[in-house]
């Protein structure tokens, strides 16, 4: 059995990453009050798209897709029980649940609004290998997960944020979601097979999947961070002015982390799957694909907009979040809460 006291899969550098985020917030604000950085980088936008931001989410997504590989989408008769809880839980008890939420809280602002839905509303992608990997959980049928996800984004993830939204009558841009769709996930996923079919014959597999990958997923860590510092600089002025939007938006998020935490935990204990299942299906089922939800608002709303914010505090809550849930699975493990 793997030590389950280890954390593998995580470097010191990754390990941190609660600390590194407030600390990247913190650095943004500031560059906001004491320097102009934030209107120099606002300035440099094509067609109201910020091309720092463009870059840093490109390297936030790409190597995300490196993942997706149809061969093991076929895997998916072989197990179905937990692809199918994972898949229920990201596409039907999330949103449901970030939009009752939202409706509670946040129904007299628009753009936190919609910066809830856009975070239900999309499994994850990225993150989510690194977790399962901390967990020792089953890491074919994490990358079957993501390769599903990543493929079922593009075709629900903008009907369902627009009929989620249409409920609340907030008017989206559809045709701008749809873009943003085509742009953050599509093109991505096209550079991701095509780096795959030229790559992997010329320098192999195991090449590309113990120096490339790991390489690139370095590079969107740090392209993570430097998001959060051009987003938190770009919207500083609305923080100073206005921090309540922070609180405001930041009670659906966590309660809504909580509620379908407890929701993924209770349905593998009823359908008695086993731990590394398990733990893949919470941790999958439990968090968002926060770069495209922040791609998606900066696209309709602008990069210093509340909705851009109001996506930014998603991914700042879920990196510890998601620490925290690996702890608590490797403590259930103990104490057999799931069988082996």
């Amino acid at each position: 059995m793997t030590n389950t006291d280890e954390a593998p899969g995580l470097g010191g550098f990754e390990r941190r990453l609660p600390l590194w985020i407030p600390i990247c917030a913190l650095a943004g604000v500031l560059l906001s009050k004491f320097t102009d950085a934030g209107t120099y980088m606002e300035a440099l936008s094509v067609r109201g798209i910020s091309v720092p931001i463009g870059i840093c989410l490109f390297f936030m997504m790409y190597p995300a897709v490196l993942n997706l590989r149809a061969s093991e989408l076929r895997k998916l008769r072989d197990n179905p029980k937990p692809i199918l809880l994972t898949v229920f839980s990201n596409w039907v008890v999330a949103p449901l649940v970030g939009f009752a939420l939202a409706k509670i809280f946040l129904s007299d602002h628009d753009e936190l609004f919609v910066a809830v839905i856009l975070l239900s509303a999309s499994p994850c992608t990225a993150m989510v290998l690194v977790w399962g990997s901390m967990a020792d959980g089953n890491q074919e049928q994490n990358v079957v997960n993501t390769s599903l996800n990543t493929v079922t984004i593009m075709l629900f993830y903008g009907p369902l944020v627009a009929l989620l939204t249409g409920l609340q009558d907030i008017d989206v841009d559809r045709w701008g979601l749809a873009i943003s769709v085509v742009l953050f996930i599509g093109a991505p996923i096209a550079l991701g097979l095509l780096t795959r079919v030229l790559l992997i014959p010329r320098k192999g597999e195991e090449w590309f999947n113990s120096v490339y990958r790991p390489a690139l997923g370095k590079i969107s860590i740090v392209a993570l961070l430097l998001t959060l510092v051009v987003l938190f600089a770009l919207n500083g002025a609305t923080i100073i002015d206005s921090p309540e939007y922070l609180l405001l938006v930041s009670v659906p998020l966590l309660l809504g982390f909580a509620i379908v935490v407890a929701f993924n935990i209770a349905a593998t204990k009823l359908f008695r799957l086993h731990y590394r299942e398990a733990a893949i299906t919470v941790i999958i089922g439990s968090s968002s694909h926060f770069e495209i939800a922040i791609a998606t608002a900066i696209a309709a709303y602008g990069v210093g907009s509340v909705a851009a914010l109001g996506t930014t505090m998603g991914l700042f809550w879920e990196i510890p979040i998601m620490l925290g849930l690996v702890y608590l699975q490797r403590y259930l493990r103990r104490r057999n809460f799931w069988p082996e």
